[in-house]
């Protein structure tokens, strides 16, 4: 070989060394953070809430048990859940995939309702997870809360006395995460404005000021997360409004005969009458703001208006229900209730915003995240979006998260927080969480 090629030989060698990338060793740390003490204060979601029930295996898997997982990586301590030791819950509502018959005959893929021993027990040790399905801002401050909902019930001090965020002094955390304000809005609209109401946005600032003040009373650092647009989840999603699909033109022929009638009054009052043709149409729905006399008040649901995952399909599909007689209200969030709960919920968030960087905490934003999950996120190879079932964001009822969806939500809360406290801590793997149990 002569030499211009072992010159060349060594020019090419030397090349690809120098272009080898190096990799530096990660190296977990807590940066300013203390993880040792940790505390979890929320609803549902942080409880571990899901497939309609708080049960075994799901409050495993909630976010913030597996924050403290990660956070034992970085010196934290242990962190204690009010265990339930029951995978069908503690109180009934468990679902799971299975196959339904409906009215029609049609066998379909369908959430289930699971069935076996419920979990009674009550928690006589100290608890770091107080995640409390149901709760509102304002009932972490509401004395003898143990009395009304049945899940604090399970691990309150004093049943007529004590307040959730009395049980965080127990812990006397170094660091804590709170989520709280989801229910504010929700338990108002997935009953379709019906029952119960938002709570006031400058109450709501009240409240979580002087949560956040008594989270850190003895100099705790922590992380707070934005509330996400709810009506965005697959409880209000997943039907569409235009779900009435007519083939036959002699249903459709008498319909638009049926409606002339109430028609004619509509025009009198210049609303929108109601129409019906060969394919998707939109549902009747009952519209209780209607300006016209109680056996008219109805209408045709309109493209922005949404249905909730509630609505019976049996009664759509055999009792006329959406077509020959209008879809109950409680069923429906129309325009107006949409807009107060975006109104809500965008107050909530700068609420939270303010009180975040006002008292140097780390901001999870989950309202930018859900927003994101709508067209698709990518993480570690897996495509999630917040289609039910399909989607793999969310469990089986259609609110809370999956146990892979927990898994990324402790992935967005372990980027913020190192971010703010130059810390360190590893994200997890969401392939190392289930995804939905098929049949």
């Amino acid at each position: 070989m002569n030499m211009k090629k072992i010159f060349l030989y060594i020019v090419i060698a030397a090349i690809a060394v120098s272009c080898k990338p190096e990799i530096e060793d990660f190296v977990p740390s807590k940066g300013d953070a203390d993880f040792s003490k940790y505390v979890s204060l929320g609803n549902s979601i942080t409880a571990g809430y899901m497939d309609g029930a708080l049960y075994k295996s799901g409050q495993e898997f909630a976010y913030p048990n597996i924050l403290a997982k990660q956070f034992k990586l970085v010196g934290g301590g242990e962190f204690v859940q009010p265990v339930v030791n029951s995978e069908i819950g503690v109180l009934p509502g468990k679902m799971i995939l299975g196959y339904k018959t409906d009215c029609a005959g049609v066998t379909a893929l369908s959430p289930l309702l699971a069935t076996g021993t419920l979990d009674a027990s009550t928690i006589s040790y100290t608890v770091n997870n107080l995640g409390v399905p149901g709760a509102k801002s304002f009932h972490l401050l509401t004395p003898g809360y143990g009395s009304l909902n049945p899940y604090y019930k399970r691990f309150a001090t004093n049943l007529a006395t004590s307040k959730v965020i009395d049980e965080v002094a127990k812990v006397n955390p170094n660091f804590f995460t709170l989520w709280i304000g989801n229910n504010d809005v929700l338990t108002y609209a997935t009953s379709g404005g019906a029952i119960d109401s938002i709570t006031n946005p400058a109450a709501y600032q009240v409240y979580m000021t002087n949560i956040i003040a008594a989270l850190k009373a003895n100099g705790a650092k922590g992380a707070v997360a934005t509330i996400p647009d709810i009506t965005s989840i697959p409880f209000f999603t997943t039907v569409p409004y235009n779900a009435l699909v007519l083939k036959d033109i002699n249903q459709v022929n008498a319909l638009n005969a049926a409606y002339h009638p109430v028609n004619v009054v509509l025009q009198s009052f210049g609303l929108d009458t109601l129409a019906f043709r060969l394919g998707a149409n939109a549902f009747v729905i009952e519209d209780p703001t209607s300006p016209l006399p109680a056996p008219y008040k109805f209408r045709q649901i309109k493209s922005t208006e949404l249905i909730t995952l509630t609505v019976p399909r049996d009664s759509i599909s055999c009792k006329g229900w959406g077509s020959q007689k209008p879809i109950p209200h409680r069923f429906v969030l129309d325009n107006s209730e949409i807009t107060a709960i975006k109104s809500a919920v965008s107050s909530y968030n700068t609420t939270i915003t303010s009180l975040a960087n006002s008292n140097g905490l780390a901001l999870v934003d989950i309202n930018k995240y859900f927003s994101d999950a709508k067209s698709g996120i990518y993480f570690d190879g897996i495509k999630f979006s917040s289609a039910f079932i399909t989607g793999g964001l969310f469990s089986l009822d259609g609110v809370h998260p999956s146990a892979r969806g927990q898994a990324i939500i402790a992935n967005y809360f372990i980027k913020a927080i190192n971010a703010k406290y130059n810390a360190q801590i590893p994200y997890v793997n969401i392939n190392d969480y289930p995804g939905l149990k098929f049949p």
